[in-house]
């Protein structure tokens, strides 16, 4: 639809109101000519004067009416209407229906109106959505922290009672407090960072960092639980000079939960491969381990907070389901992205980037 600007349409709308009066006038000065009659009534001189000024009068009332239609149609109905649909998103109602104008101005008011309608929308949709994702993380894990509560209590009101009665039995009853105990403490934990991770930047320390040496650190830091399995983590690498700006400490947490979600579901006497490589900006790296791998109809809830697949995420194995969420939060904070898959030899492959240049989220 063409458009034309507010200062056209006025200077049309005075032309108007000039141009219908004098038309009207000629027309009815051609009319009150001798050569002009009315069936059998000749108009004569003596009526030309009050002729014409009704002429123009007429003309001026037709310019007059025809350009208020239009101001109000292509200005006044507009406005109204933007006016009401404020009143109504106010009100917390965002089914507004706008009207459009031919109106340079109007219109782009009216599109700047439905932008806003839209983000609102948008808005309020991922509001809905994280405030159901919150209540559902809650819920789970108000449920996983009653087990291992109810474990521990069981086993020290043991103690106290002197149901173990022989150093084997407290030995047994005082590691499964320990183990519960530990349970706790991860899943708090991971609460606690999955929480932090949803406000993006906001905790984000910003500094050079060597992303070989965190990938190093994480493998030292699981390799207690890795020993424990008998198992063998090998990294490959190019080099191992390669710095972004970030936060060492998220980046570092990132690589811990890939890490040991990849422990957690490698069998006894297995591997996992741990590669890193430069690709032009980026830094790309992945962890692969010789499990089961993902079922497909893992890949596209593999990242939500507390998906428990059979081959990625079971409570028997000890995850909270919290792991590879907080990662992937952590590394898009970073400006970079997370993918999950399956290795043609077997076992699943987390594969991400991270950008070298300073690309971090504001």
């Amino acid at each position: 639809m063409k458009t034309i600007r507010i200062r056209t349409f006025t200077i049309l709308s005075l032309l108007l109101i000039l141009t219908f009066p004098w038309v009207f006038y000629v027309a009815t000065h051609l009319l009150v000519m001798n050569t002009w009659s009315i069936g059998k009534v000749s108009i004569t001189q003596t009526d030309s004067k009050m002729t014409l000024m009704i002429g123009v009068l007429i003309g001026l009332f037709l310019a007059f009416l025809f350009v208020w239609g239009m101001y109000r149609k292509y200005i006044l109905k507009p406005l109204e209407h933007m006016s009401q649909s404020a009143r109504q998103i106010a009100e917390g109602d965002l089914e507004v229906q706008l009207s459009t104008s031919r109106i340079t101005e109007i219109r782009d008011v009216h599109e700047g109106f439905s932008v806003m309608v839209k983000g609102l929308k948008e808005s309020f949709q991922k509001q809905t959505e994280l405030e159901d994702e919150r209540r559902f993380v809650i819920a789970a894990l108000a449920h996983d922290l009653r087990t291992p509560l109810f474990a521990l209590r069981g086993y020290l009101e043991g103690l106290e009672k002197g149901i173990a009665d022989t150093p084997d039995k407290r030995a047994k009853y005082l590691a499964v407090c320990q183990e519960k105990s530990a349970q706790l403490d991860q899943l708090v934990e991971d609460l606690f960072t999955f929480t932090k991770s949803e406000f993006h930047g906001s905790d984000l320390h910003k500094a050079e960092v060597n992303v070989f040496l965190i990938l190093q650190r994480s493998i030292e830091n699981i390799g207690l639980q890795a020993e424990r399995k008998n198992i063998r983590i090998e990294l490959d690498y190019v080099e191992n000079s390669m710095s972004i700006m970030g936060d060492a400490h998220l980046l570092e947490r990132a690589m811990n939960n890939l890490l040991d979600n990849a422990v957690r579901h490698t069998p006894s006497h297995g591997k996992i491969y741990v590669t890193s490589k430069k690709e032009n900006d980026k830094f790309i790296f992945s962890v692969q381990d010789t499990g089961r791998g993902f079922l497909p109809g893992d890949f596209e809830h593999v990242f939500e907070p507390l998906y428990r697949g059979e081959s990625s995420r079971n409570r028997s194995t000890g995850g909270t389901g919290l792991g590879l969420t907080i990662s992937r939060r952590i590394i898009r904070q970073h400006g970079g992205d997370l993918v999950a898959g399956n290795h043609p030899d077997g076992g699943a492959v987390i594969t991400g980037w991270l950008p070298i240049e300073n690309k971090c989220s504001p």
